[in-house]
């Protein structure tokens, strides 16, 4: 009982693992619905496994690094997979050199997710944007491109997804306090900002649908900005 207690959390960090892998391989395949179900089920699990091990007390050094690890597939890998597949168009017969540009956001994230490790001022609030928050913008944008032809002025300009790359990739690893879930209190003045993206976000759901999906993440993004002294 002991060893399913002091696990569970794992086999939940390894599932969102696996599901990163699958949805990576049906990026690649141009299945992108598949892809967004299983990067889903990837936050799903990602939340569940850290909520498991708090509540079972069942932290460990093995699963911060699992932790990590899954992430950086699921939310560093796929993030540059999109740009790189968005850069080629889908076609890999013949794949221009900037394609690989794509993948600055799997480096940045690589790089963000090792200074959250060793970061432990980062309990209550990000420093940078977060690498779930960059997967959905990233991937959002191109999935609501392919389903509704939605950002098209985005994928239709090479120099903008480049500049897209670059900019996330720097928000990244940016000193910039980023909105966490995570309540220091239960004051109504200590969750104003939290209150203001969870009502914002809401309305932008409701009025866009999907396409406002990415849109959250934007609108999070600023938020924080505003936000910024009462992040602590």
């Amino acid at each position: 009982m002991n060893f399913i207690k002091n696990n569970l959390a794992n086999v939940l960090t390894l599932g969102n693992l696996f599901s990163g892998c699958i949805g990576a391989v049906h990026l690649i395949l141009g299945d992108y619905k598949i892809t967004a179900i299983y990067l889903i089920l990837s936050l799903v699990l990602d939340f569940f496994d850290g909520f498991v091990a708090r509540a079972l007390k069942a932290n460990s050094n093995l699963g911060v690094q699992l932790d990590s690890l899954a992430d950086m597939v699921s939310f560093g890998f796929i993030p540059g997979l999109t740009m790189f597949v968005a850069l080629t168009d889908n076609s890999y017969s013949h794949i221009p050199w900037y394609a690989y540009s794509g993948f600055l956001l799997t480096v940045f994230s690589c790089l963000r997710l090792a200074i959250f490790n060793l970061d432990e001022d980062q309990k209550y609030y990000f420093k940078g944007l977060n690498t779930p928050s960059n997967t959905i913008l990233i991937f959002g944008l191109y999935y609501a491109f392919k389903k509704t032809q939605s950002y098209e002025l985005i994928f239709s300009n090479l120099y903008l997804m480049i500049a897209i790359t670059i900019v996330f990739s720097l928000l990244l690893v940016s000193p910039v306090k980023m909105i966490a879930m995570k309540f220091k209190s239960m004051k109504l003045e200590d969750n104003y900002p939290k209150l203001a993206l969870l009502i914002g976000s809401i309305i932008i759901l409701i009025i866009l649908g999907t396409v406002g999906i990415p849109m959250v993440i934007l609108y999070y993004i600023l938020i924080s900005l505003i936000f910024q002294k009462q992040l602590t």
